[in-house]
């Protein structure tokens, strides 16, 4: 897992993989956590959770935050990003 992450759905991919490499489901990871079900699945979705909430989660994972100066996501990869959830919900 060395990729840059620098959306919040490219983490909760990240996220997800990890749990399932660990085969654990989301309320075992919760329990890991001590977090709810909930918590996970946001993470997971990509949407807004609190740092601490991510921080437990990562490190019921075996994981930890690194910090590294790499920029901000092109307006390619934002241009993307919005195409495919215009996909997604067009799909719906």
């Amino acid at each position: 897992m060395t990729d840059n992450i620098r959306l919040a759905d490219e983490l909760g991919l990240q996220l997800r993989a990890r749990r399932l490499s660990l085969s654990l489901s989301k309320t075992e990871l919760a329990a890991r956590a001590g977090k709810v079900r909930e918590v996970i699945s946001r993470l997971e979705d990509g949407q807004d959770s609190t740092v601490s909430s991510l921080l437990a989660v990562l490190g019921a994972m075996g994981l930890a935050l690194r910090l590294e100066p790499v920029g901000l996501p092109t307006a390619q990869e934002v241009a993307r990003r919005f195409q495919q959830d215009e996909e997604d919900d067009d799909a719906a």
